[in-house]
């Protein structure tokens, strides 16, 4: 017995012939698992936010006020295919692509601040 056996087992060789425990089936068992845990707990969510999102800008119309992405608070002027115009402030409007609204805000919340 060497003094390095006990801080480390030795490793010993299987005896041939004689299949690994768990088998093929209990190899793939784990990578299985590990995708279907990762669907659930990430991809399916993202699936869910952006389809929500979507729905949210489908159902956007002039006079509501928004949040983009950048933080931008502003009441929606004009609606186009790709981009919209916010304005910001009285004659101030900015046009922004439809996929940079973060937030629909509730009616009267510029209004209130």
């Amino acid at each position: 017995m060497n003094l390095l056996d006990l801080v480390i087992s030795p490793a010993y060789a299987q005896a041939a012939g004689q299949p690994a425990p768990g088998g093929f089936g209990m190899s793939l068992l784990f990578p299985v698992l590990l995708i279907g845990v990762m669907y659930f707990l990430m991809i399916r969510p993202q699936m869910k936010r952006a389809k929500e999102h979507k729905a949210m800008l489908e159902k956007l119309s002039r006079g509501d006020e928004v949040i983009t992405n950048g933080g931008i608070a502003g009441t929606v002027s004009d609606i186009g295919d790709n981009f919209v115009s916010v304005e910001i402030a009285d004659n101030v409007r900015i046009r922004v692509q439809k996929g940079a609204i973060a937030s629909v805000l509730p009616k009267g919340t510029l209004k209130a601040s």
